[in-house]
């Protein structure tokens, strides 16, 4: 875990229509990593600038950047509801999505500081619960949220994912302010 002596100084923005190429350009370099990796849930090129246009008129689309005036090192989305994923739900979380690292620029530590930011941003909508998923199949990242305070609440055997494939996923969440 990244303490606050050693966390990245990262900047926090909306992602705009401007920064489509960039959000392609984050999620092709993470697809191409996992697949290297012999991960297989996204892939190359699936995802391209109409549906992260689309996403930026349907959700939350943030970028970090490194330091002052460092490049994009990251992205991840909002969701107000998902019910791909978790059916219908009453309006009490918030849910992150394509979380994603520039892994040849991101200091050390960019990816938990992000799902920080994101959860923030889900509190500060007035939203108590901050739910995600990854790939069933992936005990790594499972491991990755469940150290960032996360408790799995159940499975989804086969959510339709990106580029029109389905998949098994892990739901998890954690509880973002206590009674």
């Amino acid at each position: 875990m990244t303490d606050t002596a050693t966390r990245p100084l990262l900047r926090f923005r909306r992602a705009v229509e401007s920064d489509v190429g960039e959000l392609v350009r984050l999620r092709d370099e993470a697809a191409r990593w996992q697949a290297g990796r012999g991960i297989d849930q996204w892939r190359p090129g699936e995802l391209g600038p109409a549906h992260f246009l689309a996403r930026l008129g349907d959700c939350e689309t943030w970028l970090a950047a490194s330091g002052v005036n460092g490049p994009v090192v990251g992205a991840w989305e909002v969701w107000w509801e998902d019910p791909a994923a978790w059916g219908e739900q009453p309006p009490v979380a918030g849910y992150v999505h394509r979380l994603v690292t520039d892994r040849t620029a991101a200091p050390a530590g960019t990816g938990r500081v992000m799902l920080a930011e994101a959860e923030r941003r889900i509190a500060s909508f007035g939203r108590d619960i901050c739910r995600l998923d990854c790939l069933a199949d992936n005990p790594r990242l499972r491991g990755y949220y469940e150290d960032a305070g996360y408790t799995v609440t159940g499975t989804r055997p086969a959510k339709d994912g990106d580029g029109g494939r389905t998949y098994g996923v892990t739901l998890l969440e954690k509880h973002l302010r206590t009674a």
